[in-house]
Order: C-alpha cells, then sequence, then structure tokens
C-alpha cells in the first residue's frame, strides 16, 4: 500500500508540475529605431510562426524607447527579445537571472558584428567628425549600442566631452528618426547603424539605414558617410529565463531555422540581408558590460 501510495503521489506530482510548466501567453518585445507600425509590420511573421508553434496568443510589444524594453524583461512581462549589445548589459547588470543569450544574426560575410555609421547630408559639406565641430549631432537613445554607447565612447575618446565639442547633442529616440532628422536638416549629423557590407546607396546590406531605404523614407544618395566604429558585437536574442525549458528551445530553433525556412519572414526580422541566426554565449559582450559599467561608474 505504502508503495501504491507513493507512486500515486509521484504522478500527482508531476502532473502538477507539468500543469505549473504551462504558458498561457507569449510576449515578445521589438527594441525602437523604426516607428511602432513598421517594427509590427516587421515582426508579425515572426510572431504567427511563434503563436502557431507554441500554441498560445504571442503579442508583440512596441515601447516608444530601448528601456521599455529592458524593463518589461526584468519585470517578466516580456519573454522574448532582440537586444542591443548595451541594452542586454544593462539587463544583465540590473539582474543577472533575468534573460538567457540565445542567437544572433550572422552577416553574409560570416561574421558576427557591425557598425556605428556617422553620416550627414551631402549639401552640408562635412566630410568628417572635425567638420561637425560645433553642430548638431544625433544619439538615437541612451541604451543603444551603436547609437550612443560606442560611438559616445570611442568620439569622446579622441574629441573630449562631446556637449562641448558639438555645438549641441540631441537623443533623437530611435535609429530611424535619426536617419529621418539628418536627411531633413532637423540635425546636422548623427550616427547610426549598417552591417558596412554592399552599397551605400542601398543603405548597405541590412542595418536601419536599409530599414529606412526599403520604407522609402530617405534617399540614400543625398548621404554620405563620414565616421564609422570599431566593430561592434551584434546584440542577442534574448528569452526570459524563468520560461519552461520546451518553450525555450521551440522559440530558438524556430529562429535559428527561420532562413532556411522563410527567408522573406527572416529578411524582415533581421532588418536586411543576411546569412543565419546563430547559437552566441554571454561572453561575447564582456567588452561592451565592461563599458556600460564605466558609462554609468559602477
Amino acid at each position: 500500500m505504502q508503495k501504491l501510495l507513493t507512486a500515486t503521489a509521484l504522478a500527482a506530482l508531476l502532473a502538477s508540475a507539468a500543469t505549473a510548466q504551462e504558458i498561457k501567453e507569449f510576449n515578445i518585445g521589438i527594441l525602437g529605431g523604426e516607428n511602432a507600425q513598421d517594427r509590427l509590420t516587421s515582426n508579425e511573421c515572426f510572431r504567427a510562426k511563434i503563436e502557431a508553434e507554441l500554441g498560445v496568443p504571442v503579442k508583440l510589444f512596441t515601447p516608444a524607447d530601448y528601456d521599455g524594453v529592458i524593463q518589461g524583461l526584468l519585470g517578466g512581462t516580456l519573454d522574448y527579445a532582440w537586444l542591443g549589445a548595451s541594452a542586454y548589459a544593462k539587463v544583465y547588470l540590473t539582474d543577472p537571472e533575468a534573460v538567457e543569450v540565445k542567437l544572433t544574426k550572422q552577416k553574409v560575410d560570416g561574421s558576427t558584428g557591425y557598425y556605428s555609421i556617422g553620416f550627414t547630408r551631402k549639401d552640408t559639406g562635412i566630410t568628417s567628425i572635425e567638420d561637425a565641430k560645433g553642430k548638431v549631432f544625433a544619439f538615437a537613445d541612451p541604451n543603444s549600442t551603436s547609437g550612443y554607447l560606442v560611438p559616445g565612447a570611442e568620439l569622446a575618446a579622441n574629441y573630449g566631452d562631446l556637449k562641448t565639442y558639438f555645438g549641441e547633442v540631441k537623443m533623437s529616440g530611435g535609429h530611424e528618426q535619426t536617419i529621418v532628422g539628418v536627411a531633413n536638416g532637423d540635425f546636422d549629423a548623427g550616427v547610426s547603424w549598417a552591417d558596412g557590407l554592399g552599397n551605400w546607396e542601398d543603405g548597405y546590406n541590412s542595418g536601419a539605414f536599409r530599414k529606412a531605404a526599403d520604407a522609402g523614407l530617405v534617399d540614400m544618395s543625398n548621404l554620405v558617410e563620414i565616421w564609422r566604429s570599431t566593430l561592434i558585437p551584434e546584440g542577442p536574442m534574448v528569452v526570459r529565463k524563468a520560461l519552461p525549458q520546451d518553450v525555450k528551445d521551440k522559440v530558438t530553433e524556430l529562429t535559428a531555422n527561420l532562413w532556411e525556412t522563410d527567408p522573406e519572414c527572416a529578411y524582415a526580422v533581421a532588418a536586411g540581408e543576411a546569412k543565419d541566426f546563430v547559437p552566441v554565449e554571454h561572453k561575447a559582450y564582456d567588452g561592451i558590460l565592461a563599458a556600460r559599467k564605466m558609462q554609468e561608474g559602477t
């Protein structure tokens, strides 16, 4: 009888554990960089695939700034996001147990990095950062890697206090806002991101310029590149650590296979041409973590 009770109790325990592992919904956070509707449109195919795979409602969330996605992951209201390296650093430094790093984007040349690109309008006569001294210069967001952390640090190392060097430093709110703002003359120059492969006139192969060019928001022939950062590690796709393992595995596998199963959807998610979504580890971001700690004085 004792063995029977033990077996029954074990079965009940296992059933309870299985129930506890079930999820009722899955929420994806999309970083800023373009307007909310375009972010929703670009990722709708991905949302639908995840929903079909998990069998629960999947929703996309497009907060106004990067910190909205960061706080969603930290607070457990978001389950998945593709973060920039700096945004990931903030999540990890706040709570190392909040998310797990899974995948990153591999460019068409096989590398997994990209660049912060300084740029201006062709008619400004600015051809270098030296020419931009005293001008209005735009960064994207305080939590953006290529839109603030890396270019801010590299430019400051060469030119000193940027608020003194430039006539005015502004945060545009996102990469799309910076690109359109420079194109419209709201800023004299600024930085955004690209893989640096392919043709400038196309917005390179992938990145914020490519997205803006594809959307018809700017004519790249009216813009010129004036500066380029060192290579930045491509940001990680992360999942909330507390999720059931099978959920994390299913989402990761679906994403890893996206270029093979649906190249058009992968192009939309990746902001242009790429080769694949490949595994990445936390240690790939050690340098960015160190830079973030220095920036925050921790």
